[in-house]
């Protein structure tokens, strides 16, 4: 049997007020196979961001088990949920999160300076995964010299250059315009066609569409898990998918080339 990316077991968290602990999740259980599409959604407060904050070892649950990529997460010291979290997964958030002085190269980079690897490798790594969403001519530019499309393919981009098993995602197209949100979503249609898992969040039943599966929670608890196509859900665009080409062996750089 595959063993899961991702599988929750029982899963409660709760916070500490003054007034006594607030659960936010209660009795989760989830497994998200290798190469799966998952939609999360949810109202404000139905616990869907504290759980994609668990999945990405940003925070723990209270109760339960958690294992990504078959490691237990509360059996790891701090360095090893780190190392684990870093070479597993690849984040994408609504805001994009570019550093505004640094060239769209070196944003990329970034998550290699935490794994060893030398200033040339992190460079021709960069590239290649800019060159795979389009914007490898763009590498010596500054995020103000783009647009929020290219900003989020840039932040996508360096979701990928550690070459993750699994990129989640929270609100992805939350701060584009319908058109760009539907050209960022193909972008993480041809990724998972390349067996790339992705979880993300949205709010929007459009862009859940995109996805194969999706989890809806409420009050803390998933009220729904079913493949997107038993909703009649279908994304707004009709447009061809996108394919990218795959990325180069570590330590193999790329040239640039202009997009399309």
């Amino acid at each position: 049997m595959t063993e899961a990316v991702i599988r929750v077991e029982a899963l409660f968290k709760a916070y500490d007020t003054p007034a006594g602990p607030f659960p936010v999740l209660k009795d989760v259980n989830l497994a998200i196979l290798p190469g799966e599409f998952v939609a999360i959604m949810g109202p404000s407060g139905s616990g869907k961001s504290t759980f994609m904050n668990i999945l990405g070892c940003l925070d723990r649950p209270s109760e339960g088990r958690y294992f990504l990529s078959g490691r237990n997460v509360a059996e790891l010291g701090k360095d090893e949920t780190a190392a684990l979290r870093n070479r597993t997964i690849g984040f994408v958030f609504q805001g994009f999160n570019l550093l505004p002085r640094m060239s769209l190269a070196d944003n990329v980079a970034l998550p290699l300076v935490y794994s060893a690897i030398g200033h040339a490798e992190r460079r021709a790594r960069a590239q290649a995964v800019l060159d795979k969403v389009g914007l490898g001519r763009y590498a010596d530019s500054l995020p103000s010299r783009i647009s929020g499309g290219q900003q989020q393919r840039v932040a996508i981009a360096r979701a990928l250059v550690n070459r993750p098993q699994l990129i989640l995602a929270d609100e992805p197209t939350g701060n584009l315009d319908s058109h760009t949100g539907e050209e960022i979503m193909q972008v993480f249609r041809a990724l998972n066609d390349e067996g790339i898992t992705i979880v993300l969040i949205t709010h929007e039943n459009d862009i859940a569409a995109h996805a194969k599966r999706l989890v809806r929670f409420l009050d803390g608890r998933i009220v729904e898990d079913r493949p997107t196509l038993s909703l009649g859900l279908s994304p707004a665009s009709g447009r061809e998918k996108q394919t990218f080409p795959p990325l180069p062996p570590a330590g193999e750089g790329t040239g640039e080339r202009a997009t399309s």
